[in-house]
C-alpha cells in the first residue's frame, strides 16, 4: 500500500528511495536522459491484442521492460475514437493501486473511454522532487503513441491524472509534452521544485487543469505556490472562490492561452484522493468526487488544433 505522505515527508521518502532503490534511482532528480530522441526496442508488444477488459503490456524500453495496462470499456471497438486518460500511480505503488484508489476503470465502462495505468520504474516516476532519473517523459509519449495508433484513442482527447508522485508527474507531461494533453487533473500532487520555480517552465501549448489539495495535507504549501505560479505565468485570472460544503473552497480561472484551472482546496483533507474508490489514500468523506469532477471536466476540454 503507497505510503502516505501527509505523515511522511518527500524528504524521508528520498532518504528511503535511495536506501530502497537500485542504485540507478535517485529521488529529487528532475532532469530527463534523452526525451529528445526516445528509441525503443519494439514498436508493439507481441502480447498486446486491443479488446474490451483489462490487458497488460511489456513494452522493451531503454535497456528495461516497461509495463502499462489498458483498460477499455465492455463497448470498445477500435472503429471508434475514444478518450484516453493516463492515470499515475504514487510513489511506491503500481497502476493496480492507482486503479483501486481512482475508481477510473468504472468511470470509464460508464462513460466510454480507454485509461491507461503506466508502471514507474521501481515503483515511482521521475517528476521534479521524487522518483528516479529514467526517463518517463519518453516512455509516456510512447505510451500515448502506441494508445492512439494501436488502439485508435482520439489524438485530441488525451488527458492526464494522478496522486502524490503520479500527480506531480502529471504536471511535468502537460509542459514537457506540448501539443499532446488537452487537460490534467493532479490530486494531492504539485508543480513543485527547483526546475518548476524556473518563470520559463510552463505549457507552450493550452492544458487545462483541474486540481484538487487538501489543507491538511503537509505539502499544501507547496501546491498553493505551485498553482498560483502556474497562473501567474499563463495570466489567468481566478474567480472569487465559491464555499462549497465542508469548507471547501473552489476557484476558476481563464487563462491567457485560452485555457481553464480549477482548483479544489478541501481543508479537512490529507493527502489523499477526495471521493477515492478504496485504499488508504481515498477520503470517501472529502466533499467531492475527484473522479466526476475531473470526468466532467476532461469532457469539455478537447484539444483545439494548431
Amino acid at each position: 500500500m503507497p505510503t502516505r505522505r501527509a505523515t511522511l515527508p518527500r524528504s524521508a521518502l528520498c532518504l528511503a528511495a535511495a536506501a530502497l532503490l537500485l542504485p540507478l534511482t535517485a529521488c529529487g532528480s528532475g532532469e530527463d536522459k534523452g526525451t529528445a530522441n526516445p528509441k525503443p526496442t519494439k514498436k508493439r508488444s507481441a502480447t498486446e491484442s486491443p479488446r474490451p477488459g483489462d490487458q497488460k503490456v511489456t513494452v522493451p524500453w531503454q535497456g528495461e521492460k516497461r509495463v502499462y495496462t489498458v483498460h477499455a470499456p465492455p463497448g470498445y471497438a477500435r472503429s471508434e475514437k475514444l478518450p484516453l486518460v493516463i492515470a499515475l500511480h504514487p510513489y511506491p505503488a503500481d497502476g493496480e493501486t492507482m486503479a483501486k484508489i481512482s475508481g477510473l476503470n468504472a468511470k470509464a465502462d460508464k462513460e466510454n473511454f480507454l485509461v491507461a495505468y503506466p508502471d514507474g520504474l521501481n515503483s515511482g516516476f521521475n517528476a521534479f522532487i521524487c522518483c528516479g532519473t529514467e526517463d518517463d517523459i519518453g516512455f509516456i509519449r510512447t505510451l500515448i503513441k502506441r494508445l492512439t495508433g494501436t488502439w485508435n484513442a482520439d489524438p485530441a482527447r488525451v488527458y492526464a491524472t494522478g496522486i502524490s508522485n503520479g500527480g506531480d508527474m502529471s504536471y511535468k507531461l502537460a509542459v514537457e509534452l506540448p501539443g499532446t494533453f488537452a487537460a490534467i487533473a493532479p490530486v494531492s500532487g504539485g508543480y513543485l521544485g527547483t526546475e518548476a520555480q524556473k518563470a520559463s517552465y510552463m505549457p507552450k501549448t493550452p492544458v487545462s487543469v483541474i486540481t484538487f489539495i487538501g489543507g491538511l495535507d503537509e505539502h499544501y504549501a507547496g501546491m498553493d505556490t505551485g498553482i498560483n505560479a502556474w497562473q501567474k505565468r499563463l495570466s489567468c485570472k481566478p474567480s472569487t472562490p465559491d464555499k462549497l460544503r465542508n469548507n471547501i473552497r473552489k476557484t476558476t480561472a481563464k487563462c491567457r492561452d485560452g485555457s481553464d484551472v480549477v482548483v479544489y482546496r478541501l481543508p479537512k483533507m490529507g493527502h489523499s484522493w477526495p471521493g477515492g474508490a478504496g485504499g488508504s489514500m481515498s477520503d470517501p468523506g472529502a466533499g467531492v468526487n475527484a473522479t466526476d469532477l475531473m470526468w466532467e471536466f476532461f469532457k469539455s476540454h478537447t484539444k483545439k488544433a494548431p
